[in-house]
């Protein structure tokens, strides 16, 4: 990779060295910042509009507003000074984690767009900085931002501390060749990574449809089938029995206890959902409870009782139930493992009938009443066993596609920063 000729301390603290020729600026030199005040709901959006719709929720999504962007609204919107035109760029104002405040994305339009809240809308000084070289380097300053970020479980930052930040930047020339080099590098990895991402959809796909035809059908093909009187399954092996949720299984609903964020004696996690999720999440309370029937440990399941993901059923940790979830006890005759793979074919109703009007709650007569395909125990341990490999297979798959975009992501985070600041040097061949 090709240097320039000189450098000059830039005298920006996270910036470090700059190409000599270089000039310094602080950002709402180069543009126009301009907080985006009204949101719009999804009630609002249309198919076909005036304007653009760049709604927080929509924007917070995409690295490029282009014509695959179809959300619309009308002129009862129209704010003069939040019409967004092509090479503006839109800065996410307000996330819950501290990684994606200051998310950007480039306006790759020529009809206008209209800016919603928790956004800031960046105009640039055509005279000064080009929209696209702009777009590019709000990638590398945006880590700048999050040292202004506050909030605990929603964290923000505004107009004031943007401008706070300084930049060194070159000739429109220079951006300009900065631009397209990075049109064409980034271009050529967004494709891998996309090819990627395909590969992922289709081994999921097939986990899927393994899974599901051997929960219902078993491992003999060769095996006589009678009609389930379960609409999403039709028929399943003639020996198995159709059986009622509550007839193999009963739940506990775990309580508010008192929490720590240290240990104590007897101590062990409280079971969030985060937790449960994600294996590289650590716990981040501790509990205790004398009722054992609170207590998980890595051979249960619990099912999530109350929030948005009500009916979600995972595979707990050894720690406390909390309160929005419930342990699921199983009786001899059914395995939780072949529960465990049964889940993800079931036709999962209880999740859209909640009880509650505000916070969905979980349904536990629908749950209880869950006609569920039922194999003789020894075969659910023959389908477990099975799965268990193939499944295991399938996902050590995945995990490597998606190491690789993990890469390629990294590569393209760490080029973008390189070029538009100078440590790599960009010309017109």
């Amino acid at each position: 990779m090709m240097k320039y000729n000189s450098y000059r301390d830039s005298g920006i603290d996270w910036l470090g060295e700059a190409p000599s020729h270089w000039n310094n600026y602080r950002i709402d030199w180069i543009g126009s910042l301009i907080r985006g005040n009204t949101g719009f709901r999804k009630d609002e959006l249309l198919d076909e509009g005036e304007y653009v719709a760049l709604q927080y929720g929509k924007t917070y999504q995409v690295e490029e507003v282009n014509n695959a962007f179809q959300y619309y609204v009308n002129g009862e919107f129209f704010k003069k000074n939040q019409v967004v035109n092509y090479g503006d760029t839109i800065l996410i104002s307000t996330s819950e984690t501290i990684e994606d405040i200051g998310h950007s994305c480039h306006y790759n339009r020529y009809d206008r767009g209209l800016i919603g809240g928790e956004q800031i809308l960046f105009k640039p000084d055509r005279k000064t900085v080009l929209g696209k070289y702009l777009y590019y380097y709000s990638k590398k300053f945006s880590s700048e931002i999050r040292k202004y970020a506050r909030g605990l479980k929603v964290f923000r930052f505004n107009i004031d501390d943007l401008k706070k930040i300084f930049v060194a930047i070159p000739s429109i020339e220079e951006q300009t060749a900065i631009a397209e080099y990075l049109d064409t590098k980034t271009q050529a990895i967004d494709k891998k990574v996309s090819l990627l991402e395909k590969k992922i959809n289709y081994y999921q796909e097939l986990r899927k449809s393994l899974i599901n035809e051997t929960v219902t059908k078993g491992l003999d093909k060769n095996v006589k089938f009678k009609d389930s009187g379960i609409d999403w399954i039709t028929q399943i092996p003639e020996h198995w029995e159709v059986k009622r949720f509550k007839s193999f299984a009963f739940t506990t609903k775990g309580k508010s206890l008192e929490t720590s964020d240290f240990p104590f004696d007897n101590a062990l996690p409280l079971l969030s959902l985060e937790y449960l999720r994600n294996e590289n999440v650590k716990f981040d309370s501790y509990a205790y409870s004398p009722e054992r029937t609170l207590l998980a440990s890595e051979k249960d399941l619990i099912i999530v009782w109350d929030g948005a993901a009500v009916g979600e059923i995972l595979m707990a940790k050894k720690g406390f139930i909390s309160s929005t979830i419930a342990k699921i006890n199983f009786t001899k005759s059914v395995s939780s493992r072949f529960f465990y793979f049964l889940k993800d074919s079931l036709d999962y109703t209880l999740k859209s009938i909640p009880t509650g009007m505000g916070i969905p709650h979980l349904n536990p007569s629908i749950l209880n009443n869950y006609p569920c395909p039922i194999p003789p125990l020894q075969e659910q341990i023959k389908i477990t066993e099975f799965l268990k490999n193939k499944v295991g297979l399938i996902e050590k798959i995945i995990t490597n596609i998606q190491t690789q975009i993990t890469t390629l992501k990294e590569l393209r985070k760490t080029l973008i920063n390189d070029v538009v600041t100078g440590k790599i040097k960009v010309t017109h061949e």
